[in-house]
């Protein structure tokens, strides 16, 4: 039993490392393809599509048969993914690679999932999902490095390299990973292979929508301003590539550290998780807006900030989910909000890059005011829960608890 733990945690890494390596290399790759830089983005843009499709499907399905068979069915098709992306020799198979990396990429919720399976309490989902937010600030820190070695070798050599990687792990999982979803609903037969089914679901989820609405929200917020963040350091402060590159990985370590130890021996001894999703929410707004104004010693102020903010906001919000969620239909859960953040990563960048055109500070503005929408929705939210009918009344009370 102690290998499992490991074994999710590095699922992740992978998978978070091959979106490392892509931002750094991918542009590079594909110049020699063509020279259109709408079809250069189309593959960043193809990858969030097909994992918003995805997603809440490949969740529901792991609620019918289990998280072990389709995370280890998700590990080899995003192996799949890469090896055909490094054998493209041609665009159409440099899309079909994003496309098969893409319909894969259930493999974050699933572990997610499979973690709050395995936890005994609250806290300890809280702690496993910071976990996975440890392991993304260190795999965001290593990809960038990974990918700019070895594409100096050779363009290629990363995507073999975190193809075998995820191939390896694969294997791994099969021998070594027992299932931790003993509650199964229902036959393969009752989900339908249709990703609208589960979001249309979540809709009309009374219980969860004002949440997924924050997560979206949250997410778009995130996208808005890391998609124009380099391009605004080179304008305002002039930064090079170089020195974007040493915050991006600042942020990475802070993160880590943040989601991997002080979230459990901090935050979340001095807060309750509600009480922590409502202020962090506002005080990452005003970090944002802080972000904003071409002053140095303010942008190192603000971000800070955003980086403590999102950091703690991400295990939070998703703990806070997962706590009204039934156990039969977690994986479902954690595909729909998997399948917003790719909405997310798909509509922010397209406006952000917009909005910048105008002026600097605008995507920025708009950050914070979809961080505000977060915060208002999940306010409504609570106070509708106050005055809730005995019948509800243990849902009151879970919130106040967590």
């Amino acid at each position: 039993m102690r290998t499992i733990k490991p074994l999710i945690l590095l699922t992740v890494f992978i998978d978070v490392i091959g979106m490392g390596i892509v931002i750094p290399i991918l542009p590079f790759y594909v110049q020699g393809f063509t020279s259109s830089t709408f079809l250069i983005t189309s593959l960043f843009a193809v990858y969030a599509i097909f994992s918003f499709l995805s997603a809440p499907v490949i969740g529901a399905l792991s609620d019918k048969i289990g998280r072990r068979p389709m995370l280890i069915l998700s590990i080899f098709s995003t192996a799949a993914g890469w090896v055909v992306f490094a054998l493209g020799h041609t665009l159409w198979l440099l899309f079909l690679g994003r496309i098969i990396d893409g319909i894969a990429a259930g493999n974050l919720p699933i572990a997610q999932a499979y973690l709050t399976d395995i936890s005994r309490d609250h806290k300890e989902r809280s702690a496993n999902l910071g976990l996975i937010g440890a392991i993304f600030g260190i795999a965001f820190i290593i990809g960038p490095l990974v990918g700019g070695v070895l594409g100096s070798i050779s363009h290629t050599l990363p995507f073999w390299f975190v193809g075998v990687l995820a191939f390896l792990n694969g294997t791994w999982a099969f021998f070594m990973l027992p299932e931790s979803h003993t509650t199964r609903t229902g036959a393969v037969e009752s989900v339908r292979i249709n990703p609208f089914i589960p979001l249309m679901r979540a809709v009309h989820n009374k219980k969860l929508r004002a949440h997924y609405t924050a997560w979206f929200f949250f997410g778009l917020a995130i996208s808005l301003f890391q998609s124009i963040f380099a391009l605004y350091l080179g304008y305002v402060f002039g930064f090079n590539e170089f020195t974007a590159g040493l915050l991006f990985g600042g942020m990475g370590i802070m993160i880590a550290l943040n989601q991997g130890f002080a979230l459990k021996k901090f935050w979340l001894k001095r807060f309750h998780e509600a009480s922590l999703e409502l202020g962090m929410l506002a005080l990452y707004a005003v970090g944002l807006l802080l972000l904003g104004v071409p002053y140095l010693p303010i942008f190192i102020i603000a971000f800070v900030i955003n980086t403590f903010g999102q950091s703690v906001l991400r295990v939070v919000m998703m703990s806070q989910i997962v706590a009204q969620t039934d156990t039969s239909s977690k994986g479902e859960t954690l595909g729909v909000t998997s399948s917003l953040t790719s909405l997310s990563m798909a509509i922010g960048p397209l406006v952000a890059g917009a909005l910048f055109g105008v002026w600097f500070g605008i995507p920025f503005i708009m950050s914070a005011l979809c961080l505000l929408a977060a915060f208002f929705v999940l306010y409504r939210k609570r106070k509708e829960l106050k005055f809730t009918s005995p019948a509800h009344a243990q849902d009151v009370e879970m919130i106040s608890e967590i």
